[in-house]
């Protein structure tokens, strides 16, 4: 029997999910250098999607915990945007649905942004619930960043429909109705949380870019409000912006300099 092209043991191979089918088997004994190329490719593959997995089972142990105690409406809370010096801190409650499965999704800072985007849609569609809270720098400048982490926290939970019943929170403590655990470094560590910074980073990153068209100058579609180089110098030789916040060094000095 003729042998199966590069191509057609390509096309089978995307079908075959288990190590002991016998195709794979049978490509262990094809000498050719592309079937062998193949044929590692498929096991990096298979490795590559058992971490994610893995990874996934890791990272719902949390919420796994809390329903096991009787809840049902398991919220992440994350924030983005402590540390800019222009535009809102933002935060996301997100209730995932029990068999929420998502591969690679993670602390939004360790997901590419093309990839940001695309797990934003995949948990808007899938989420049982999202709501965002967003605290503007004017807000910030009044009651403080760490205050204004926690209202903007506690404005997506207020938001939320349905109502949760248990809170998982990235770090912070918060007073609220709601039974909760607050995780360091929960983004990490919790499917909710990662899902809520995702929703949160690509939400503030969007009003960033919207920014930007009204102040083209000052690059925040590149540095999302974030102290670099070409901001700095920008705001040196154009001044603040109504979404500059002014209680934040150096964007206070630059004042002070100025009165």
């Amino acid at each position: 029997m003729a042998k199966l092209t590069i191509r057609q043991i390509e096309d089978k191979l995307k079908t075959i999910e288990l190590e002991d089918d016998l195709f794979l088997h049978s490509l262990k004994n094809d000498d050719r250098k592309g079937v062998q190329q193949l044929l590692a490719k498929w096991h990096s593959r298979q490795l590559q999607q058992k971490e994610m997995y893995e990874k996934h089972i890791e990272m719902t142990r949390y919420e796994v915990r809390y329903r096991n105690q009787g809840f049902h409406y398991i919220a992440g809370v994350d924030e983005v945007g402590r540390g800019p010096l222009a535009g809102p801190v933002v935060a996301a409650a997100v209730i995932l649905p029990e068999d929420f499965f998502l591969p690679g999704l993670d602390d939004s800072k360790k997901v590419p942004e093309p990839k940001r985007q695309e797990f934003f849609e995949i948990i808007k569609a899938k989420a049982g619930a999202i709501s965002i809270g967003i605290i503007e720098p004017e807000e910030i400048d009044r009651i403080n960043i760490f205050e204004a982490t926690k209202k903007a926290m506690l404005s997506a939970i207020e938001g939320l429909s349905p109502k949760p019943d248990f809170l998982l929170v990235d770090a912070v403590k918060l007073i609220t109705p709601y039974s909760m655990e607050a995780i360091i470094k929960g983004d990490g560590k919790s499917i909710s949380i990662a899902a809520a910074s995702i929703i949160a980073k690509v939400t503030r990153d969007r009003m960033l870019t919207e920014i930007a068209a009204e102040f083209p100058q000052y690059g925040f579609e590149k540095n999302m409000g974030y102290g670099t180089k070409e901001h700095l110098d920008a705001i040196t030789l154009h001044g603040i912006t109504p979404y500059h916040r002014k209680s934040f060094a150096p964007i206070k000095d630059y004042i002070s300099e100025r009165e």
